[in-house]
């Protein structure tokens, strides 16, 4: 809990804290895993698979969008899938694949993607 909070405070003040650097790196190496054929090598939601999707994959660098979401949220999307926060069922759960550390260090690359928005 802790943690969500200070991550929430920093990213309302513009980025993702070095202490967090390692988690970053992380996330970013399981997203180029798991996430990257739906939301695109860079995140903006526009990997291989969209022309087959009948829903758009969110782009992680909307910041309107991803500061909607608490990290609960996100954490809760990947895990049970889309359908948990009442979004996509095209997003599958990844809970059996991925333990609760790897999906804390996939929702510290999205934030920090959405950090990096002009990227």
């Amino acid at each position: 809990m802790k943690k969500s909070l200070l991550m929430a405070a920093t990213l309302a003040l513009g980025c993702i804290p070095l202490a967090y650097a390692d988690d970053v790196a992380r996330g970013e190496k399981l997203y180029n895993v798991y996430c990257v054929q739906c939301h695109g090598l860079s995140g903006h939601g526009d990997g291989v698979n969209v022309p087959a999707l009948s829903v758009q994959p969110r782009n992680h660098h909307d910041t309107a969008e991803m500061t909607a979401r608490s990290d609960e949220e996100l954490f809760k999307a990947v895990k049970h899938g889309g359908k948990s926060i009442n979004k996509s069922v095209l997003m599958p759960a990844w809970g059996g694949n991925l333990d609760d550390d790897d999906i804390h260090a996939l929702v510290s690359h999205m934030r920090n993607l959405c950090c990096r928005n002009g990227e």
